[in-house]
């Protein structure tokens, strides 16, 4: 049986795809899904001027809207529709995910199965409404005061009019993004939210290779550092893959049961720890509340008379928190460590899987059941997070640390990097699951048929 699947797997070629007429449409749909995606982030917001709001836009760089803007595909620095791009689900996403972890009644909810994971699901979606409006509402207020102390107005006709219309239009677009990640999910190869936001940073990368060579050729970029960024690049790529499957797994033994033939058999799993738990969430939680302190001073910084004491605060704060700075990337490191171990400890409750072990007749060899074994999966957990958060931080911090000294803005941050690694690898994986469930159909028709004949 093991051979034969490995057969299987081995014959999983481009003449297989060919022949996968499911798998080909659901490629498409996505694809004409991600096309739209992209059309909309070119579709401006009602009322705002785009060519001041770039202007202005230049004039921010560096503080937490870049973050946003990154994974939006650029719809944030062109106020298009789906400008708040589906962030706000992601933070509805984590918050009801940590507060099923701590609050009892949710807890509860959870363990209910598909019914508990549809209501988790219809409270994200609220989260996501709530926390539109609430951006959306303060989004537009800073666009009518975005750039009054450089005598430029981005909005046209400022009031409240515009901005009941901004909230209103912010909403639906995020909320048709929503709609549209969870058709591909149905209907197309899966990970409908995770591919959105990964087309978003992609979309980035044509911009960033001709500057990246047009530099090389006009000579303010040397070949050297090219080459350089290129290899760092390919090398993290490379880095990521192995320590996002990277696991720990711990043998689980089951008492021993009487077989068909009489003989007494035990069973044996794994319980797989990944080295990275916490996936991308630490370093989206550490820059964003890095960015924060630095996007208020930016635009403090412009309502702000210069020569005061507080503009003189405002101004050392900009430069110790700039991406690159030693104190920067001091405190990142700082934060990425902490939710690291934060949000390990909130995803993963050694005790409950303790629990779920011995009341399954479950044990790990050596250890006694109970709260010896959630003392151990503790003690392990703990072990290989050092090891992740130490992975996480190199990952994030070596892109920042290549920018300040090049000069040269990567269009891949860590964060982004992690996001777009992690979504191509659960994209092939899933490919090659449709095209392996296509190869066991045809085998089965066929065995059918060679029924039939006899």
């Amino acid at each position: 049986m093991a051979s034969r699947a490995d057969n299987i797997a081995s014959n999983l070629s481009l003449a297989n795809f060919s022949k996968a007429t499911e798998l080909k449409n659901r490629i498409w749909f996505t694809i004409g899904a991600l096309v739209v995606f992209r059309f909309l982030s070119f579709v401006p917001l009602p009322g705002v001027n785009p060519l001041i709001l770039e202007s202005l836009y230049d004039q921010t760089k560096g503080g937490i809207l870049d973050l946003f803007n990154t994974f939006s595909g650029g719809s944030l620095q062109r106020m298009s529709l789906i400008a708040l791009g589906v962030m706000p689900y992601i933070t509805a996403s984590i918050v009801i995910q940590l507060a099923a972890s701590l609050h009892p009644s949710l807890m509860a909810l959870k363990k209910e199965g598909e019914a508990g994971r549809k209501k988790l699901n219809q409270y994200t979606r609220y989260g996501t409404v709530f926390l539109c409006a609430i951006q959306g509402w303060f989004l537009a207020s800073g666009l009518e005061s975005y750039g009054a102390s450089s005598g430029l107005q981005a909005v046209v006709n400022p009031g409240y009019l515009f901005r009941v219309t901004a909230v209103i239009n912010l909403i639906g677009g995020s909320m048709f993004l929503l709609w549209l990640g969870e058709q591909i999910t149905s209907r197309g190869i899966g990970n409908g939210v995770s591919l959105i936001i990964m087309a978003g940073i992609v979309s980035r990368f044509p911009t960033f290779a001709a500057n990246l060579f047009e530099g090389g050729r006009t000579g303010s970029v040397s070949p050297f550092t090219i080459v350089a960024v290129i290899g760092m690049i390919v090398v993290l790529i490379l880095f990521i893959c192995f320590m996002e499957r990277a696991q720990r797994r711990l043998l689980i033994q089951y008492p021993k049961r009487a077989s068909a033939h009489g003989m007494m058999n035990a069973d044996r799993s794994h319980l797989p720890l990944k080295l990275n738990t916490a996936n991308v969430i630490p370093p989206i939680f550490a820059s964003s509340l890095l960015l924060l302190p630095l996007t208020i001073s930016q635009f403090a910084g412009n309502s702000v008379t210069t020569g005061s004491a507080f503009y003189s605060v405002v101004q050392t704060l900009n430069t110790l928190l700039q991406r690159g700075h030693p104190l920067y990337l001091g405190l990142y490191s700082a934060g990425i460590i902490f939710f690291t171990f934060f949000y390990t400890a909130v995803v993963f409750n050694p005790e409950e899987t303790a629990e779920n072990l011995k009341k399954n007749g479950g044990f790990i060899p050596g250890i006694r059941p109970g709260k010896n074994t959630a003392t151990y999966l503790d003690y392990v957990l703990t072990r290989i997070t050092v090891v992740g958060a130490i992975y996480l931080t190199l990952v994030c911090v070596v892109p920042e640390y290549m920018v300040a000294q090049t000069g040269i803005q990567l269009f891949l941050g860590g964060t982004s990097l992690l996001i777009v690694v992690n979504v191509t690898v659960d994209t092939i994986s899933q490919i090659q699951s449709h095209l392996l469930a296509h190869q066991y159909g045809d085998l089965i028709k066929k065995a059918k048929l060679k029924g039939r004949l006899r």
